[in-house]
This record gives C-alpha cells, structure tokens and sequence, in this order.
C-alpha cells in the first residue's frame, strides 16, 4: 500500500494532515502548532518528496528515513511537519485495522488522570487559586500545575514576589489532598532554582518543571540532584541523541517529549522506550486542546512507564481561542478529574468539516 497524496488544511495556529494511499484508505493527523502554516510548507517541500510512493505503513522507516534525507536541516520545523505524516499513518493503520491507536501500539484505551495545567502568568496568586478551586468543584481534578517565575527569565519574577506568593497561596485554598505541578519554562539560574525548588518543597510541590534553561542540560542535572521533589523536561527536545544523553546524564526525574514537536508518535515511543530502560517515568507535555493531547492519551494507554497524570490544558476561549471548534466529537470530557482514551479506529475524533472549509489548502500527489 504506497501512499498517493499528502494533503494539508491549516492557519496560523494548527493545521491538520490528510494521507490518502492508492487503495483510498485514509488517514488524519496534524502537525505541531503554533505557526503551523509555516510548518505546512516544510510538509510539502521537506517530508511529502520523501514519502509520496512509499509504504504507507512502514512508519517506523519513513520517520528515519525522513532525517536522514534532510540531514542538512535537523532542527525543529522539520520535525514539527514530520510529525503531520506519522500521525496520520498512524491513524489510517488504525482505520484499517479497526483498532485505536492505543490498541495498535499494545495498549488499552481506559481512564486517566489529567492534571489541570494553567498556562497563565498574567494572573494574580488569588485569582489562579480561585480558578483552579472552580476547576476542582466542577470537574474534580485532583492534580493542579500553574506557572512560576517567568519565560527564559533570567531569575526574574513575572513581577516582583509572584513566585513566593503563589505557591501558598494555591496550597491554601486547593488543601494537601491535591497534587501540585509548577512550570519555570527556563526561568532560572541554578542557584535561584534551587532556593525556589526548597520551598517548593516546603508545600509539598510535586514537580518543578523546566527550571533552568531547557538546553543547559547540566544545569537542570544540578537542580535535580540538590532537590528531593521530581525536576522534568524535555518538552522542547525534538533530537533524539538529545534525549539519549539527557536520560544517561540523568538530568531529570521525568522526561516530558511532546508528540508534535519530537516528531509524532513513532519517535515519541522510542524516547519513552529509554525512559523506560532507565526506570524514568513519561509524563509528556500536550498543553493545548488540539490533537497533541488525543496523541499523548493514546500513548499514556500503552507504554510501560506512563506517569500519573496527562497533562490538560484549562485555557478558554479567550485566551487559546485557536483550540476550539477542531472536531465534531468531542474527545476531552472530563468526568471527575479523569479522560478516556477513545476505542474508536485511529485517533478516535473526526475534524470540524466547517472548520476545514475555512483551513488554507495545499495538495502534493504522487507524479
């Protein structure tokens, strides 16, 4: 079975990936968002000449083969539009085979916990505590992460005393019957790390994510050897060497691959595979609604060393206003803090035909 075309339908935030094989079995997938019409391009120019004729259920040799004829450009977007073409082999397989996803890579669709993962800086301590208590009481998560400090800031608060402020704030009104995640995105130096990872520790934080900048591996290796609690990352890494010496230096307690940045699921299961080896768990980063959670709720129901929780983002309409209105099933409902992982064929989710019709569309076809 060859595949015959590879087409695209995006905007600027998610863009969704449609494979059709020459005995018209098809597939969806997506690319990774944000600046996915960008990353559409690299899909046609980069991916689709490599692909267009090939197995179409030989993934594994396509997501290596892919790298290997584009080895003068190994950075992210490539790996961003790879990840457009894996998954949706991934769900034409299933369809096939009238499997899920879960079920094709050995796993079992079933519940899982999310966590309730804010993406907001811009909020005070006491409106983020009161948030997360309103997601508690309607949804029963029992599992909250928010962020401290600021993006890449260089050991400089979003303002002045946030961090200090939030971490008990937040405590105090969600109680200790919650687990509480923090998220730095590369906000410190080691030493400011540290002192913040201590009273991170004081009330009993969990998981400190990302605390220093995400490529100084040897710094994140120092925060976590002087912490009790569990340091994680690796949601930006989308090279796999980078992964391998990440998990041999043992820098984190956690590794964090998300799906569409590393390059779809194929990759993404060989990364989880030595965090496996090594005895770390995979708690991976899926921070928006699109599909990249549905990829990892798939994932989580079938590797060995799934963490407790998948990641679930809480932003509304009004501040991720892109991640809504994608599909005309609704695959995140949320019944007491848990999700479940379609049994569907594939994926499990059908995209919104309105929200295609609207969708920039692009074609490449088998000559």
């Amino acid at each position: 079975m060859k595949i015959r075309s590879i087409e695209s339908f995006c905007n600027e935030f998610v863009g969704f990936v449609r494979v059709t094989a020459d005995d018209g079995s098809q597939g969806w997938g997506q690319v990774s968002p944000y600046n996915a019409d960008i990353t559409m391009q690299v899909l046609h120019r980069q991916v689709a000449p490599w692909s267009l004729g090939e197995d179409a259920l030989d993934i594994d040799r396509l997501m290596r083969r892919i790298p290997e004829k584009e080895h003068k450009f190994p950075g992210s977007y490539l790996r961003r539009a790879m990840t457009g073409l894996d998954t949706a082999l991934w769900d034409l397989r299933g369809k096939l085979e009238g499997r899920s996803v879960c079920e094709l890579i050995g796993g079992t669709p079933r519940r899982l916990r999310a966590y309730a993962s804010s993406m907001k800086r811009d909020i005070t301590p006491e409106a983020e505590a009161e948030r997360l208590k309103r997601l508690r009481d309607a949804h029963g998560f029992d599992a909250f992460k928010f962020r401290i400090g600021a993006e890449c800031g260089h050991d400089v608060d979003e303002w002045p005393g946030r961090t200090e402020a939030i971490v008990p704030t937040v405590r105090k009104a969600l109680g200790d019957e919650v687990d509480l995640l923090v998220d730095a995105n590369s906000g410190f130096s080691p030493a400011r790390a540290i002192a913040v990872g201590r009273m991170l520790e004081d009330h009993g934080v969990r998981h400190f994510e990302e605390p220093c900048p995400y490529w100084e591996l040897e710094q994140t290796k120092e925060v976590r050897e002087a912490l009790s609690l569990d340091v994680t990352g690796g949601e930006q890494d989308c090279m796999i060497p980078t992964w391998r010496h990440m998990i041999e230096m043992r820098a984190v307690d956690i590794i964090q691959p998300d799906v569409c940045y590393l390059g779809g699921l194929t990759r993404t299961m060989r990364v989880a595979a030595m965090g496996a080896e090594a005895g770390l768990p995979c708690t991976p980063h899926s921070a928006n609604l699109s599909m990249v959670t549905l990829f990892t709720m798939h994932l989580l129901g079938a590797i060995p060393n799934a963490g407790d929780y998948l990641e679930f983002s809480i932003e509304e309409a009004d501040y991720y206003p892109w991640q809504y209105g994608l599909f005309r099933n609704d695959p995140y409902k949320v019944e007491g803090g848990r999700v479940t992982i379609p049994s569907e064929p594939g994926w499990g989710v059908e995209i919104d035909p309105e929200w295609l019709a609207r969708a920039r569309y692009q074609a490449s076809e088998c000559g």
